[in-house]
């Protein structure tokens, strides 16, 4: 049978899905997304994967995707990054028999996507990303789809777009931010440029940006004609979205951890979205923000579920008639609801209420949450360690380069001076493990000994007596 393309792809393979959970780096994954088909979503992505990694390694193509087999999961899209018109077709041959389409990632604006030359990175290389999807295209029995940021200019932006579905791409999300919009810069994303989109290409259109309520997702689709909505950040917060409700956190958190019984993943991914579903939560019990950090056990994770269902349940319980427990909420705590990005802090002024992300977080002590996973580890192992980046630690410097100079250090010096200085005067340093003396001394240790031995084999002949 010949290859659905575009709309007839959308209507008949896609069942015309409109509500659409987003790809996800260690957060889309199989629990996450049947959690989501429960509550609305139509079509889900994979996590991000990266197209080298899966055609080279194959325990990764098993944990990421070859594990995952579930006929609930379908329609299924699956979402590489990639540089390389060669790299990704080989990476979509292998994945195309447990999806429906295969997604190139145009939209990642993240440092790691900037070093790995992918995403949102690739945007301004317009001939490579015609190779690129023309190949896959050609090559792949299943559809080609693109999610793509948008440039400052809308004009680009329709340029770019309309470049992408002559090159073969059969379904567009259009995320209406640029590539430097993101963390505390992220702002208000642009319908504007999506609509504009929409009304210049014949393919099927999903729009991401500014979604946190099932309302913005009627308001985005009858402002832009898209054919879908995506979401990312809002679904997380609440997995609810696109029914319209927002229930209480322990009811999603409870039948996400059954699934995860069900789905095993790992512990970083089930605590992440912890974070996320528990975040205004989290700010009033911090003590349970860190035994969440801490717990190194689904079961554990259960147990701190539990105690924070107590807690919330209790004090619902205890509040008066006519009280209000939101602060600045609009709901209570702990009823699933958007999280708000608070704009920049202006260097220039000191506004009380206009904070970053971070500086939101507790004052006395780093916010686990926050920090990568290596440094959540290191931090647990050295409570009394600052990981906070805007304190810069104070070092000793080398006394010949200026670098910092090893804390043990016999000369006072940095690892590479200090590995010059013991190497020309043959001496040993322990605290940089050089042992030059010592190697030097049982070199000369073992000729002496091979000497030895050589002259009891073959002793010198005896001298000549003369007549």
């Amino acid at each position: 049978m010949a290859k659905l393309q575009g709309m007839e792809f959308w209507r008949q393979t896609l069942r015309g899905a409109q509500y659409v959970l987003a790809p996800m780096v260690d957060q889309s994954e199989l629990a996450w997304r049947l959690l989501s088909r429960r509550h609305g979503v139509q079509l889900c992505y994979s996590p991000m994967l990266h197209a080298q990694v899966f055609v080279r390694d194959a325990n990764y193509r098993k944990e990421n995707l070859y594990c995952e087999v579930c006929p609930e999961d379908r329609p299924l899209i699956v979402q590489f990054c990639a540089n390389d018109p060669e790299v990704l077709v080989q990476a979509a041959l292998l994945a195309q028999d447990y999806c429906d389409a295969i997604d190139l990632n145009l939209g990642c604006p993240q440092m790691i996507a900037k070093r790995g030359h992918y995403g949102a990175f690739l945007q301004d290389e317009w001939n490579l990303l015609e190779k690129m999807i023309q190949l896959a295209h050609t090559k792949l029995s299943v559809p080609v789809t693109c999610k793509i940021r948008v440039f400052p200019e809308i004009e680009k932006t329709v340029e770019y777009a309309r470049l992408l579905e002559k090159a073969g791409c059969q379904l567009l999300t259009v995320h209406g931010r640029t590539k430097e919009q993101k963390g505390p810069l992220t702002g208000v994303a642009s319908w504007e440029h999506i609509k504009a989109v929409r009304k210049a290409v014949n393919i099927p259109i999903f729009a991401n940006g500014n979604i946190q309520y099932l309302g913005d997702v009627k308001r985005c689709m009858q402002e832009t004609w898209v054919h879908g909505v995506m979401s990312a950040e809002g679904h997380l917060h609440n997995p609810a979205l696109f029914e319209g409700r927002s229930p209480v956190v322990w009811e999603m958190t409870e039948e996400y951890l059954d699934l995860v019984q069900q789905f095993p993943c790992s512990l970083s991914f089930v605590r992440a979205h912890l974070f996320k579903l528990w975040h205004h939560t989290l700010q009033v019990y911090q003590e349970l923000r860190e035994e969440l950090a801490k717990v190194k056990t689904l079961e554990g994770i259960i147990a701190v579920n539990q105690e924070l269902k107590r807690r919330c349940q209790e004090e619902a319980s205890n509040k008066q008639d006519g009280e209000t427990l939101n602060g600045d909420l609009p709901l209570p705590h702990w009823v699933c609801q958007p999280y708000v990005r608070p704009p920049p802090k202006d260097a220039g002024k000191e506004e009380s209420g206009v904070r970053g992300k971070r500086a939101l977080e507790e004052e006395e002590g780093t916010n686990l949450e926050l920090l990568s996973k290596n440094k959540q580890k290191k931090k647990l192992r050295n409570p009394n360690k600052c990981f906070d980046p805007s304190v810069k630690p104070k070092y000793a410097k080398c006394e010949q380069c200026g670098n910092p100079k090893g804390n043990k250090c016999v000369f006072h010096l940095c690892r590479g001076c200090c590995k010059k200085k013991s190497f020309r005067e043959i001496a040993d340093c322990v605290g940089h493990g050089l042992f030059f003396k010592t190697k030097h001394e049982k070199s000369l240790q073992l000729q002496n000994v091979e000497t030895s031995e050589t002259e009891i084999k073959h002793p010198p002949p005896p001298p000549e007596i003369k007549a």
